[in-house]
């Protein structure tokens, strides 16, 4: 009997006092069953039945970004770049709860792999636990420094009291945010990609048809958008609760939080990438909000509006990632590294053709997706067309530097998922939005994020096929 047999074994065994609010005798057949389905199925199909929820959660999670972007967009140009603006927060609270959501969800998936339940069971608690005080450490550091905060985030003296109404509602939100992506992503990485669909796309559905209501029904402007998405962040949290407690996934219990220097470290080694990426997404959205400041409140709205379309069109690529990154943790974890190597380049040709049919769309028809915001503003228009082109252009590169970051992550290489996802918005992108402009003025703004995606690709090839052709090495 192997060892990871042998701990499945013990935990089954255990008096039923003790396996009481963990794993039921059910459980436990449901999730073995699971486990079987995973490290044995045609990865293909695997995949793509594992991605089509999570490519709908992504898609339905940036549309209602782009929705609140849309209904505001029907005030002005200024509450538009409040929104903008408010995004590096977003951003950050964002990171936060990806940061704990794929650090304990990597490390479930794998311990489930190799039979490990209890670990993976207070993992989930601990992960859980440590996302609600991390939001609500946000929140009230936020509310404290709330004018200070929004003017660091790069408000001009016409955005800053859009920026505060809609900030200090958004804040009240943060404990919820981090723990439903905790609880999202924990969910995802059991193999239980539909469950966790539900409670995200029941929230978003209901952020998109409170917008409305709150901004224009009741009048109260961009504060209307913040609560709408409060509260649509309060609903996903409560359903994502309840869909954790079915389907043979592990039940949050928080009296298994553990504090111990070992969960710490599983939590670091596989959400620093996360860290990395939505971290310094929120650093390079306040670097890009002053870059652009000066050139007028048009400036950022357009790129405001850039960022949330292209972050819709990408949001079906990391769905697709989210997708592939169960299948990757569980087989690494139980050793299958020929189906590791198989889901990874499946998903790298096919979302590689879906980038190059986005890109063909948008380079089409950019100015009129930046039009559907704010045509009202010809120059907003101008601003956002050029940027978007821009950006569109090199959106086939992020097949392979997405699902190579995810790889790297989901197998526990920290490093050199960190590098990479440090790469995009970090390590090119932060000296470039304060080089560029200099030279090329707003043309160097909108010009940023393209050319760190080249400098990206080419140093996640290298860190990417090393690591694969280690797994070959260990096939063969």
């Amino acid at each position: 009997m192997g060892k990871g047999n042998m701990r499945k074994a013990e935990w089954e065994n255990r008096p039923a006092d003790q396996n009481s609010g963990q794993v039921g005798e059910d459980t436990n057949r449901e999730q073995e069953e699971k486990i079987r389905y995973m490290t044995t199925a045609p990865v293909r199909s695997l995949v793509c039945s594992l991605a089509v929820p999570t490519i709908i959660s992504m898609l339905v999670t940036s549309f209602y970004n782009m929705v609140d972007t849309f209904f505001v967009g029907r005030l002005n140009a200024s509450a538009t770049g409040a929104v903008g603006v408010v995004f590096s927060v977003m951003a950050f609270i964002q990171a936060l709860g990806f940061f704990f959501g794929h650090g304990s969800g990597n490390y479930i998936s794998r311990r489930l792999g190799a039979g490990e339940y209890e670990k993976a069971s207070v993992m989930a608690a601990t992960g859980f636990g440590y996302a609600f005080l991390g939001g609500l450490v946000v929140a009230v550091a936020g509310l404290l420094f709330l004018a200070p905060l929004s003017l660091m985030l790069g408000s001009t003296p016409t955005i800053l009291p859009y920026t505060m109404d809609y900030l200090k509602i958004i804040l009240f939100g943060a404990p919820f945010m981090t723990t439903s992506l905790v609880l999202n992503n924990q969910l995802r990485f059991q193999g239980s990609a539909a469950y966790a669909m539900v409670g995200i796309v029941a929230g978003a559905v209901v952020n998109i048809a409170l917008d409305p209501v709150f901004i224009f029904g009741l009048h109260m402007g961009v504060a209307g958008a913040a609560l709408a998405t409060v509260i649509s962040q309060l609903i996903s949290f409560l359903l994502l609760v309840i869909q954790s407690r079915r389907g043979g996934n592990i039940v949050i219990q928080l009296r298994h939080f553990s504090p111990a220097f070992y969960y710490v470290k599983e939590i670091v080694r596989g959400g620093l990438p996360s860290l990395c990426r939505q971290g310094l997404a929120s650093v390079s959205v306040t670097f890009l909000n002053h870059a652009a400041g000066i050139y007028g409140d048009a400036a950022i709205a357009g790129m405001s509006i850039v960022s949330r379309i292209t972050m819709f069109a990408n949001s079906a690529l990391i769905g697709f990632g989210q997708g592939f990154q169960p299948v990757c943790g569980m087989n690494y974890g139980a050793g299958k590294m020929g189906r590791v190597r198989e889901a990874f380049f499946f998903c790298v040709k096919y979302a590689a053709l879906f980038l190059l049919v986005i890109s063909a769309v948008g380079l089409i028809g950019a100015e009129q997706i930046v039009s559907l915001f704010l045509k009202e503003d010809p120059q907003v228009v101008a601003v956002g067309t050029l940027a978007l082109r821009l950006q569109i252009l090199v959106f086939p590169l992020g097949a392979w530097i997405v699902m190579c970051n995810m790889m790297l992550q989901s197998i526990g290489r920290a490093v050199r998922a960190s590098i990479v996802a440090a790469g995009r918005q970090g390590l090119f992108f932060l000296p470039l939005i304060v080089i560029l402009p200099r030279f090329f003025g707003l043309t160097g703004v909108q010009m940023c994020q393209s050319i760190a995606d080249v400098c990206t690709l080419l140093l996640s090839l290298p860190l990417g096929i090393g690591v694969l052709n280690e797994m070959k090495k260990a096939e063969d």
